[in-house]
């Protein structure tokens, strides 16, 4: 031990020393190794060096974006736990509330994307019930490249075998999501998972070591070697030898998981315990800091009592693991044999593995040599925060100052047919069917909707859930595409009934040293905070997951936006497709007709570019209290929002039906009126906010035009629902007219079609 050190450990026998080399392999840069042996007082060990890797690595410390989540909104009066804990819960009638948190697995998705998507829902599955909460509904954002390229498709089939087959055995509904392709994730795809349960606020639980001498227990499945160095991994960009990290995916067993859920659901009810923390990215290392940091103390492991599936595993090996379903615990030791009795009914084990100290040391033991000793609240609180250069680069700009796109290469009746068949905009039934979304009896609006939602029980309310980000605006203005993905989320939970309560993001950007990179992080989280002010929707939680490039680039930016609502009963819940032939069809808000970055300009046109229209939050704000309203006084026999694809997609959607319906209804609407100085192609595919198609009864007609007023939504009686199945719409002089049945079969088989040589596809991948 120097002068001047702090603490003091030893490198093990045959363990390599601490060079700039074995520095740089764990990437860490110069200034943050000067900054650790500066802390210590000395040189790291080899198994420190491992410590300070994982929780000074992007993925745990955050360094780059800390500074930029400070400025989102983060508490209001349903807040029960913002962010800082495992996830977000907010207050729900009745005693309720509810617990729900959205993470990122992109990168181990890329190189196995079956055991890379199962983890990534295993995780966010023991984020939610570490708080108490049992998990009733997963969601999901996928995003991949052109399913013409044969490793996308891949990709694609094997994220989404991973998703259901993990979620499916645990027993929790996949409830909605989203899945978008686009050349900018070819090389890169993104995972984003959303879990949300729910619990009795009285049994919230958080993940704070507290007691001098209480015992730390690790429970559930034993170590392994798979995932070391995972959360590494996940802060480095893609690269053609990537495929090398396969070993550093973590394997799944979603069996235990629904052991260890039962067990942990146990412990917290019974009161067994004093805290419960997953062990998720950097594994053991980063819930003991974790949890000893949040509670003032300090913790002691002795990595030799952790159970192993094999032999010789070393301290940084077993600190760093990332194996999946497995638990620390925090108890009183007179609790032990409760606690573990419990976690032997459960088929578990709970084994004591250290204890927490009152010297704030995070200190770790193996075979009675100290390899760790690092003070524990600097460990979790010192890492260097990042201050980029922020700068829009030119070729966005360029982009959206673009205002011809050139000549669509087809007309505006075969646009809508070319679009339905886009897998953007394509039915998702290929993806959602491999997913249960009944299991636990509760589900009220399934995949297929605006947004998913569940009958809470015993209780009279209902809960509505949804996933949204629509990355061509946040790449052409990250500003108002940051504003656009609140406002989508929002709509589509109102358009169920829903009152928006609060959020959750998972922000995937590329690298943040690139000043255009950081610059499109930072508008978008301004634009996110601004619309989460005026809708009184915090955040409570998230992820960032920065460095997704490969040898292709950086993606598109994509800050997903997980969002839950409340429904006040939950038998007000709308649908999102036409009812019954003679509902009176009606369009809520404008049409600008503004094409930039419209999917109608993309894919009609060949063309991604344009100036968006700029999000009006108080007309969002306004559409989302008149349909709460409308649903509450039973006017709405149905109602889908208007995005991507315009007005002509949302009504063809909504005539064509859910996907289990025997059959489409049609429409005779007549648009002359609604929007008479802008353009036909503007009135049909214009992407603008703040806009709705509900149907009602013919006696609701005066009584919903009255509410809309009221609100100060712009109303426009379009026409009526008809049995035939043709969509008619009279736009000015323009007549189009599709068979709706027609419509349905391009929508229904545009992915199937594209997914028809998967087999090869896996072969190929493999």
């Amino acid at each position: 031990m120097v002068a001047g050190a702090v603490t003091d450990a030893v490198s093990l026998t045959g363990e390599p020393a601490v060079t700039p080399a074995l520095v740089r392999e764990h990437s860490l840069n110069e200034m943050e190794y000067a900054r650790i042996v500066e802390l210590l007082g000395r040189t790291p060990t080899f198994t420190e060096l491992g410590v300070f890797s994982a929780l000074w690595s992007e993925h745990c410390s955050y360094k780059h974006s800390r500074p930029v989540l400070k400025t989102f909104p983060t508490t209001g009066p349903h807040v029960v736990q913002g962010p800082g804990e495992n996830a977000g819960v907010l207050r729900l009638p009745e005693g309720w509330a509810v617990a729900f948190k959205i993470e990122s697995h992109n990168h181990p998705s890329a190189v196995e994307p079956y055991q890379g998507a199962a983890t990534g829902v295993g995780g966010i599955l023991r984020d939610v019930f570490t708080m108490g909460a049992r998990p009733v509904a997963l969601l999901n954002s996928l995003r991949f490249g052109p399913l013409e390229e044969p490793r996308n498709r891949y990709l694609f089939a094997g994220v989404v075998r991973g998703v259901g087959d993990y979620g499916n055995c645990v027993g929790v509904p996949t409830l909605g999501g989203e899945v978008n392709f686009a050349p900018g994730y070819s090389g890169n795809p993104l995972v984003n998972a959303m879990c949300v349960g729910l619990l009795r606020e009285n049994e919230l639980i958080r993940a704070a070591a507290q007691g001098v001498g209480n015992v730390l227990l690790v429970v559930g499945a034993r170590t392994g070697r798979d995932g070391i160095h995972g959360a590494s991994f996940a802060s480095e960009e893609l690269s053609e030898k990537s495929e090398a990290r396969r070993p550093q995916v973590q394997v799944g067993d979603p069996f235990t998981e629904k052991l260890l859920l039962e067990a942990s659901l146990e412990l917290i009810t019974s009161g067994l315990i004093v805290a419960i923390q997953d062990m998720g990215a950097a594994g053991l290392t980063s819930s003991s800091a974790e949890m000893a940091a949040r509670g003032g103390v300090g913790v002691e492991i002795d990595t030799s009592l952790v159970p192993t599936r094999e032999p010789d595993m070393t301290p940084y090996e077993i600190l760093l693991s990332e194996s999946q379903e497995r638990m620390l615990i925090v108890a009183e030791p007179h609790r032990l044999p409760e606690i573990q009795s419990v976690c032997i009914r459960w088929e578990l084990t709970a084994t004591p593995i250290g204890h927490v100290t009152d010297d704030g040391v995070f200190r770790v033991r193996h075979d009675g040599q100290t390899v760790v000793a690092i003070p524990g609240q600097r460990l979790v609180d010192d890492c260097p925060v990042y201050l980029p250069e922020a700068k829009e680069g030119e070729e966005a700009r360029s982009r959206r100052a673009t205002v011809d796109p050139g000549a669509p290469v087809v007309d505006l009746e075969g646009a809508l047919e070319m679009l339905l068949d886009h897998p953007n905009i394509a039915s998702k039934r290929w993806v959602y069917e491999q997913y249960d979304s009944t299991v636990q009896a509760s589900t009220v609006l399934p995949p297929g909707s605006d947004a998913g939602v569940i009958r809470v029980p015993g209780a009279r309310f209902g809960l509505a859930m949804t996933i949204d980000c629509n990355s061509r605006l946040v790449s052409l203005d990250p500003y108002e595409g940051g504003k656009a993905a609140v406002a989508e989320a929002a709509r589509n939970l109102a358009c169920t009934g829903a009152r928006p309560l609060g959020l959750t993001d998972c922000l995937n950007f590329g690298n943040p040293e690139r000043p255009e990179v950081f610059f499109q992080f930072r508008e978008s989280a301004r634009g996110i905070s601004d619309a989460c002010r005026v809708f009184g929707t915090p955040v409570t939680g998230g992820n960032v997951s920065f460095y997704n490039e490969s040898p292709r680039g950086a993606i598109d930016p994509t800050p997903t936006i997980g969002m839950v609502g409340l429904l006040s009963r939950v038998e007000d819940r709308v649908g999102s497709h036409f009812d019954s032939a003679r509902d009176e069809v009606f369009i809520i808000g404008e049409t600008s007709g503004i094409l930039g970055g419209s999917a109608y300009w993309a894919e009609v046109c060949d063309f991604v570019g344009g100036d968006p229209p700029a999000v009006d939050l108080e007309a969002e704000l306004q559409l989302q209290r008149f349909l709460v309203a409308a649903a509450e006084q039973r006017m709405l026999r149905s109602a889908h929002d208007c995005s991507e694809g315009g007005l002509a997609v949302t009504l063809a959607e909504a005539a064509m039906g859910g996907p289990y319906v025997p059959g489409s209804l049609g429409a005779c609407l007549d648009l002359t009126g609604y929007a008479p100085d802008v353009p036909v192609d503007g009135v049909l595919y214009g992407e603008d906010g703040a806009r709705a198609v509900v149907t009602c009864a013919p006696l609701q007609i005066t009584r919903l035009i009255a509410l809309a007023n009221e609100h100060g939504v712009p109303v426009f009686h379009a026409g009526r629902v008809e049995s035939a199945g043709t969509l008619e719409l009279q736009v000015g002089a323009h007549l189009f007219s599709w068979s709706t049945d027609a419509l349905r079969r391009i929508y229904s088989e545009a992915i199937p079609r594209r997914m028809q040589h998967t087999a090869v596809d896996r072969m190929a991948g493999e």
